[in-house]
């Protein structure tokens, strides 16, 4: 059988199995209230909520005055809460919200990696506990994109590398933006438990390589993923921030080749899903997409863009590509909104892929492709303003450029030489600057896009046995900036000269990094 024809007939015998011949939605029922000593169970002395939504992936409704929700659900869909603000939802021991229940009568399928157990008839109750939990309108969330480990020893990277100086961190949560895995699911469940550790509750987003490749499409390429996870789309409240979680991974079997394949789509019962969503969210919230494949990549982005573009507050971040931007998506992409939309493309834990010469703890530097070491960011957010940190693995949080000189400097050359600052969570609009010793002027450096110039020099020297670079291609990107050195002043000599850089966002906020210049005759 050939293997189009066999996902044909895999794909029609789960159908009739689990469906029947003919699907019909069933009635999802249950209560919202209070579990005030976290047993997961309605006691008889606790409050019923009233007011909250409850989502089939598709359509929201309002709980009663009784707390009570009925909603349509059909086979292998999911009946979820949106957290609102002032309470959260019950973990899991590594911290993963429990929000949800997904309806499977005969569960996931077989494959290679476990999907969701057999959840029998429909309960003729779902309820969903909350829990309070004080919520300012300032605080924290950390976000990871791509950890994505081939194996174990990749998790131990992420432990050694990462997690050992977020411990106490005061985030109120964190969010992984995809690719969590790499292909192998079964790292999963110990990454879940390293990342566990930080004891904060931890949401995830679905990744091109978090999926099931042994299905003939979307509709059973997440069975893994949501037998530990939940939902692959979803959405809920802290402080005055609405987050969404988005999944654009569209799986099929490309005919031509009968192999796999993907592309970043939404798909129309999520897009009915965030109209629906948005509806109830007051314009005066802060409204933040998460995705895994940027925003600007996606097939059905435009519908996205009519539902946002309207509203006074939005951002959205991704992962995926491995390197750290900011993008101001205009009308030059068909949006319509009265300023630019930001989007964030997220660095990654994974850097490279844990590409690249090791250091002394055996941990590869994983450089990305636009120069940027691999870590995470801090997003503050503070009503609806917000800004993002970006965190370099490993070194000290005021790492934010590497600055890029000449090997040898010498005076009659100055002005055939550049000066570079790949400052890495720069945007295009925010302003660099360059000097010579505390008392020198400061001197605007020009914004350009291109390739990180230290990336290049470690390709040619850090080689696999096979001579071929450990590192990946250079992307370009748009947060370097350079300078002739003879711009700098008349009194640069032979010598050592103290060269400052410094670099201001667009919160006003400065940071200045230092290198020795030192030129000779």
């Amino acid at each position: 059988m050939t293997k189009p024809a066999f996902f044909l007939a895999w794909s029609l015998a789960f159908h009739i199995t689990c469906c029947g011949l003919v699907a019909a939605d069933e009635v999802a029922r249950g209560i919202v209230f209070v579990d005030r000593n976290e047993n997961g169970v309605l006691d008889a002395d606790e409050q019923r909520l009233s007011g909250i939504r409850v989502s089939n992936g598709r359509q929201i409704v309002l709980t009663t005055a009784g707390g009570a929700y009925e909603i349509p659900l059909a086979v292998d869909q999911t009946v979820f809460v949106i957290k609102p603000r002032g309470f959260r939802t019950l973990l899991s021991e590594d911290g993963l919200p429990r929000f949800y229940y997904t309806h499977k009568p005969e569960g996931s399928p077989q494959l290679r990696f476990a999907g969701v157990e057999p959840t029998g008839p429909l309960p003729s109750m779902i309820n969903f506990p909350l829990v309070p939990q004080n919520e300012t309108d300032q605080f924290r969330a950390i976000l990871f994109g791509d950890p994505q480990p081939r194996n174990l020893q990749e998790v131990r990277f992420i432990a050694a590398d990462i997690i050992p100086e977020l411990v106490g961190t005061d985030a109120s949560f964190g969010v992984t933006l995809g690719d969590i895995a790499f292909d192998d699911l079964s790292t999963f469940k110990p990454l879940n438990q390293t990342i566990g550790v930080l004891g904060i509750p931890w949401y995830n987003v679905l990744g091109n390589h978090d999926i099931n490749f042994d299905v003939p499409d979307r509709k059973y390429s997440a069975e893994t993923f949501q037998s530990i996870y939940g939902p692959t789309y979803y959405s809920y409240d802290y402080g005055n921030v609405h987050f969404v979680v988005m999944d654009n991974i569209n799986y099929f079997i490309d005919p031509s080749t009968a192999k796999g394949k993907y592309d970043a789509t939404f798909g129309e019962r999520q897009l009915e899903f965030l109209k629906n969503d948005l509806a109830l969210v007051p314009q005066d919230s802060l409204v933040v997409l998460m995705m895994h494949i940027p925003l600007v990549g996606a097939v059905d982005r435009q519908e996205v863009y009519r539902l946002i573009e309207e509203r006074p507050f939005c951002v959205s971040i991704s992962g995926h590509t491995h390197f750290h931007e900011h993008r101001l998506i205009d009308a030059s992409d068909g949006w319509r909104g009265k300023a630019p939309h930001h989007h964030i493309i997220n660095v990654t834990v994974s850097g490279s892929w844990w590409g690249g010469n090791r250091d002394e703890r055996g941990i590869p530097h994983a450089m990305m492709s636009d120069g940027a070491p691999n870590g995470y960011s801090i997003m503050e957010f503070n009503h609806h303003n917000y800004q993002l940190d970006f965190y370099p693995a490993g070194r000290p949080q005021n790492y934010q450029m590497d600055i890029v000189l000449p090997e040898n400097i010498v005076v009659n050359q100055l002005q055939e030489l550049p000066l570079i600052a790949n400052v890495f969570n720069a945007t295009p609009l925010d302003r660099v600057e360059a000097r010579i010793g505390p008392e020198g002027s400061w001197v605007a450096m020009e914004n350009y896009t291109g390739i990180a110039p230290l990336l290049v020099e470690l390709r040619k020297r850090e080689l696999k046995p096979d001579g071929k670079p450990m590192l990946g291609e250079p992307h370009t990107t748009n947060h370097l900036w350079r300078l002739s050195l003879e711009s700098l002043g008349p009194q640069l000599s032979a010598g050592h000269h103290l060269l400052q850089v410094r670099w201001t966002d667009q919160q006003g906020r400065t940071t200045i990094s230092n290198k020795v210049l030192m030129i000779s005759e």
